[in-house]
């Protein structure tokens, strides 16, 4: 148990008039008598808890009773780990026991409160993709322990491989879970989309002591596609896109121009994929200004789009 929830237990004894004392405290969790001390002295000097010791009843009381701790009535604490339950949910991890462990001691360590603002908050994301709790808790365990994982990961053509890599940083972009890792098949980074591995095993070898080049190369570039620029695209966003964009923040290198059209959005570039599908959630209030390469990319698949649907009509 955390030292929160030992302080927290120690705090509710208290408030009851149980009179709990260093020995008590040890025994509800099974931990030694040294350590509760510790734990009372955390309160009483971190909390400012106004301790005080009743020898008759061989125990500690509170000279004022209106004591509460830091995080006990703060609606701002109590948002924001609200917050962490709700995201870790809609994330795709439901499913993991530490997150449904989160949501009983919310409900018994914070307030009444808490009941009201699970059900007033929402995060909706989509495309959001659940993944196998097993497997996430493998990965996260490589990482906590410097050791490799043994996995096996299914590619976007239905293509089977065993790879023993070592996890270097899990992310979450765009409600989707991925894996960068270095891969011994490969002998180089690669970035694993988690809900393609379908089997992961901690191996007892410790991660290698060089690891590849890595994370900085997922920040030079726009979007999940990492690596160095190809090129600084520039968009021209008009109407409300404009207004839209103004507030949003694509990368950490973007620039951002007022022109009189509306707004020029520049950033770098390392893939052509994903920067199109995002031009083309604006329709016609997107333009390409450059590279050329991805301005004709925009209007092939504009074309493409087209030559599915009833937009050219039916030959006659």
């Amino acid at each position: 148990m955390s030292l929160l929830e030992r302080v927290f237990y120690f705090h509710q004894e208290v408030q009851k008039a149980h009179f709990p004392n260093s020995r008590t405290l040890a025994a509800h969790f099974e931990t030694s008598v040294a350590t509760s001390k510790r734990d009372i002295v955390y309160l009483r000097d971190r909390l400012l808890a106004p301790l005080s010791f009743d020898h008759d009843k061989n125990g500690y009381f509170y000279k004022k009773e209106s004591f509460i701790l830091p995080f006990e009535d703060s609606p701002g604490i109590v948002f924001l780990l609200t917050m962490l339950n709700k995201l870790a949910g809609e994330a795709g991890l439901g499913e993991l026991p530490e997150v449904k462990q989160l949501e009983g001691r919310l409900s018994s360590m914070i307030s009444s409160d808490y009941g009201k603002l699970v059900d007033r908050i929402s995060c909706e994301w989509i495309e959001v993709e659940p993944i196998d709790h097993r497997i996430f808790a493998s990965l996260t365990e490589g990482i906590v322990e410097d050791k490799t994982v043994k996995i096996l990961y299914r590619s976007l053509k239905g293509e089977n491989s065993s790879r023993e890599v070592a996890p270097r940083r899990i992310i979450n972009y765009q409600g989707r879970w991925y894996l960068l890792a270095d891969c011994r098949l490969r002998r180089a980074s690669r970035l694993f989309h988690v809900a393609r591995i379908r089997r992961a095993e901690v191996t007892g070898r410790a991660m290698p002591s060089d690891p590849c080049p890595e994370p900085e190369l997922l920040l030079q570039s726009f979007g999940i596609f990492g690596g160095p620029p190809l090129c600084h695209a520039r968009i021209l966003f008009t109407s409300t896109a404009a207004e839209l964009v103004r507030h949003q923040h694509w990368h950490r290198d973007q620039t951002i121009e007022e022109v009189d059209e509306g707004l020029c959005l520049s950033l770098p570039v390392s893939d052509y994929r994903e920067i199109t599908m995002k031009i083309l959630q604006y329709g016609a209030m997107a333009r390409v200004i450059s590279p050329p390469e991805l301005k004709q990319r925009v209007e092939d698949e504009i074309l493409s789009m087209a030559r599915h649907c009833d937009f050219m009509g039916h030959p006659a």
